[in-house]
């Protein structure tokens, strides 16, 4: 397992590897002790199965506000993903700042994404179906969210966008007095 520092601090590019032989492939998915580095006592609460059918949907940009933030390891298990990353964090250095990889099932990447970042995605293939890792459950009262197509973000989309869901364009788009999320 290969952990790649992004120009976002705190947000990690893993390269996992993958053994094959004619039988098929092993691939380790995570490793606790492997991330240690990144993240000393890193301990996941839940993990959810995300299937998206559409190519060129968008899902996102969505975070946790504290104190139920959450940090997650991200990895896409069928189809391929423009996967997105946004430093929210008062006082960091890339406030507002975007970073993009690309995920699929043949790249055997993983992105993990701290506390304090937006995550969204958009689908570059039909049926997409990701694995979500997070440190904390799912905590509606702290659900939040940014709109994919704020114009503060600029964030550069590879495909026309399909579909988005009506929760998603809802978010309202960012104003001067946003100072961020404390992580």
């Amino acid at each position: 397992m290969r952990i790649d520092a992004t120009p976002l601090p705190g947000l990690y590019e893993i390269q996992s590897t993958t053994v094959g032989d004619p039988r098929g492939r092993f691939t380790r998915l995570f490793c606790e002790q492997e991330l240690r580095p990144i993240r000393p006592g890193l301990h996941f609460v839940q993990i959810n199965l995300s299937d998206t059918n559409g190519q060129g949907t968008i899902r996102g940009m969505h975070y946790q506000m504290p104190p139920a933030a959450e940090a997650k390891l991200i990895r896409c298990l069928h189809g391929r993903i423009f996967d997105v990353a946004v430093d929210l964090r008062v006082g960091s250095p890339t406030f507002l700042q975007w970073h993009a990889l690309e995920l699929s099932e043949d790249n055997d990447r993983a992105v993990f994404i701290p506390e304090g970042f937006a995550h969204g995605f958009q689908t570059l293939t039909a049926n997409v179906q990701l694995l979500y890792m997070h440190t904390a459950p799912w905590t509606p009262m702290s659900e939040a969210g940014l709109r994919h197509d704020d114009p503060r973000l600029a964030i550069v989309w590879p495909q026309s966008v399909s579909m988005v869901s009506d929760k998603d364009r809802s978010y309202a788009l960012i104003d001067d007095a946003y100072t961020g999320v404390d992580a």
